[in-house]
């Protein structure tokens, strides 16, 4: 067979299976954006488990219609203009695909009304390609609706799991994102009911006691450690609250939820003379790092990072467990 060109809308399908696999992935990217555009306030709304509508509104800084026409577009951010922004990335996204992956498989319709502007913009998007446009009401920021996801790609769509197992993994990936930014108020609806609304917290521990009770936040012991590069805020539960799986060990990198993995197992150490088999240390980890010190652009779901001495991260939270359980740390 002779090597020949894909088609455009070929390339764009091929490149939206690396950000959008689910609903989940979809909603992680679109409140990402929203918090990079300084939101208080974010809105999700679920129907279907995300797969028959997904809509995501913020209080953020909003787009002009010109932004909104490039948003849309691929490697198109306001996020990064020079290499070097690469070795000192700051916001939650960066990559400049995820918008475009997902109105390649979707349809999107996205309402913007920047600062200083009197009106709103709308855009309907279809095969990633503007369908219908003009103005409209909103108050300042940005409102992204998803339909159908995977409508034009019906083997993805036959691979997605029941609407509430979808549902379920959504909100999973939502409540990491909470947890992350306590700052921000998050409510969510799915199925027409309100699954999720929280205030802002005054810091983690309080938005901790939102999703888990205040009776379990107390419990918690805190520990704040500071090395050259890291600042480490923790809250560990106590062996007596363990849990049988791993679902509560979470690590959240400079705002950024990411998978604990190789990082944690100095702190399932330092645990394991406190635990019998099968039982599993709930943790919070708030990690700030200089952003030289770690490689976020390992990932294109920016799930997974890479730090410069992963051994000197893994020390720092093994001590931080001993520190917690009345070792010396």
């Amino acid at each position: 067979m002779p090597i020949r060109r894909l088609e455009e809308g070929v390339i764009r399908k091929i490149a939206a299976g690396e950000v959008v696999d689910r609903p989940s992935s979809v909603a992680k990217e679109l409140v990402e954006n929203a918090l990079d555009a300084q939101a208080d306030r974010i809105g999700i709304a679920i129907e279907g488990g995300g797969i028959d509508l997904l809509r995501v509104a913020d209080d953020g800084v909003g787009m002009s219609r010109d932004e909104m026409h490039l948003a849309i577009e691929r490697h198109t951010t306001s996020k990064l203009t020079r290499e070097e922004d690469l070795h000192h990335i700051r916001t939650l996204g960066f990559r400049g695909e995820a918008l475009a992956a997902i109105c390649a498989v979707a349809r999107v319709t996205l309402l913007s009304r920047p600062r200083g502007s009197e009106a709103g913009h709308a855009i309907r998007v279809e095969e990633g390609r503007v369908r219908e446009e003009g103005p409209a009401a909103r108050a300042v920021g940005t409102t992204v609706e998803v339909r159908d996801l995977f409508w034009n790609v019906p083997a993805r769509r036959r691979f997605l799991d029941s609407p509430p197992a979808e549902a379920r993994h959504t909100f999973s990936s939502l409540r990491r994102i909470v947890l992350a930014h306590p700052a921000v108020a998050f409510g969510i609806r799915s199925g027409g009911r309100d699954v999720l609304d929280v205030a802002p917290a005054r810091d983690p521990l309080a938005r901790i006691g939102q999703l888990y009770g205040p009776e379990f936040a107390s419990r918690l012991i805190p520990v704040v450690m500071e090395e050259s590069g890291f600042r480490l805020r923790a809250w560990f539960a106590p062996p007596e609250l363990a849990r049988p799986t791993r679902v509560d060990q979470h690590l959240f990198l400079s705002g950024r939820p990411v998978r604990p993995g190789v990082l944690s197992l100095g702190i399932a150490q330092s645990y394991a003379r406190h635990l019998p088999r099968g039982q599993h240390a709930a943790f919070f980890l708030y990690l700030d790092v200089d952003p030289e010190l770690v490689d976020v652009n390992v990932h294109p779901r920016k799930e997974e990072v890479r730090f410069r001495s992963e051994r000197a991260v893994m020390d720092l939270l093994r001590r931080a467990a001993l520190r917690a359980l009345g070792g010396s740390g």
